[in-house]
């Protein structure tokens, strides 16, 4: 297993796995509402995957255009409270279809705003496409149309995710599973 920062960090999904799996996006996201495209890259841990997913929409003969927001639900704390924007989008929605990009979903309320948030903007379409779904911690009654993988209940690092700023470089998902 790889040791990185003295942690020993478990890969769930593997770089592999991940890019295959982010190609196969692509291509359903190229079957969906797809015409005048805006992919907006939920800030901070969907960077990466946003990066890569956007590259295999290039791939397959898309040419969004591509847009960054920044939510917190957190606050100061762990517990999940109201959402707010930190920093907005420049771009125009109205009329346009638009892909949210975030890494996780889990409890479902900050992409259930931003769907939201884009639809009262006048967007004619909002579809969403996370790296992982967790499931186990939904609180809204609430899907994503693309997701890459069902995700355990595991804290996972890698690929954008991080724990205190650490870890987002990794090319894989993992889990921190203790000192080296």
């Amino acid at each position: 297993m790889p040791v990185v920062r003295g942690k020993t960090i478990e890969p769930l999904f593997t770089a592999e796995q991940i890019n295959a799996r982010n190609h196969e996006l692509a291509r359903d996201i190229l079957a969906g509402p797809c015409d005048d495209l805006l992919v907006i890259s939920i800030l901070k841990g969907s960077f990466i995957f946003a990066a890569d997913l956007i590259r295999a929409l290039h791939d397959v003969g898309l040419a969004p255009e591509v847009e960054f927001i920044t939510l917190s639900s957190y606050g100061t704390g762990t517990v999940s409270q109201s959402v707010k924007v930190i920093k907005d989008i420049d771009s125009d929605v109205k009329g346009r279809n638009v892909l949210l990009i975030d890494d996780i979903l889990e409890s479902g309320r900050t992409l259930l705003f931003a769907r939201e948030l884009m639809y009262e903007r006048g967007a004619a379409n909002v579809t969403i496409a996370v790296l992982l779904d967790k499931k186990v911690k939904r609180k809204e009654q609430f899907e994503a149309d693309y997701v890459g993988f069902e995700c355990p209940d595991y804290f996972v690092v890698g690929y954008g995710m991080d724990v205190a700023y650490a870890f987002r470089e990794l090319p894989f998902v993992g889990v921190v599973t203790g000192d080296a």
